[in-house]
């Protein structure tokens, strides 16, 4: 793929196409793609995470550490880790390659440094990270004032 190849394929990805053309291109140039074999690993639950991955090619199964969770299926275009991006935090679920699977890795800290060098992207990243909290929090009432009269979650 070359570097405009990667540019549209990261504006198809959700969190990432509001950063604008210049702030991908940094990413684009920066980010390392993996092959991954089927049946093999990519992280585990519980593995601290300095990095977010993108599925090119391929699918993962995702399956969360607690016992008896449900499992998920990542396909491409799908953003593995986006709050590694931002911060230190630990990986929520096992993911394993379905198939051969090729993912894009960006690493908080060329993540950050984009960031810094495109304080526009940083403001749009901002502005959808509060939207995502506004509604988390929508939500979260809507569930307690369901839990207050006793019906659950609707």
């Amino acid at each position: 793929m070359t570097i405009e190849d990667d540019i549209a394929f990261l504006e198809r990805v959700p969190m990432l196409h509001r950063l604008g053309t210049g702030a991908l291109r940094i990413l684009a140039i920066g980010a390392e793609s993996y092959t991954v074999e089927a049946g093999q690993m990519l992280f585990a639950a519980g593995d601290a995470a300095d990095c977010a991955y993108i599925v090119q090619e391929g699918s993962f199964t995702l399956a969360a550490q607690r016992s008896g969770g449900d499992e998920a299926i990542a396909e491409p275009g799908t953003l593995l880790g986006e709050t590694a991006l931002l911060a230190e935090t630990l990986r929520p679920a096992t993911a394993t390659a379905r198939q051969a699977s090729t993912v894009m890795r960006i690493s908080r800290a060329m993540f950050l440094k984009m960031l810094e060098s495109y304080p526009e992207a940083a403001q749009r990243l901002r502005e959808l990270i509060a939207a995502r909290a506004e509604q988390w929090a929508s939500e979260m009432e809507k569930v307690r004032a369901a839990l207050a009269r006793g019906t659950g979650p609707q």
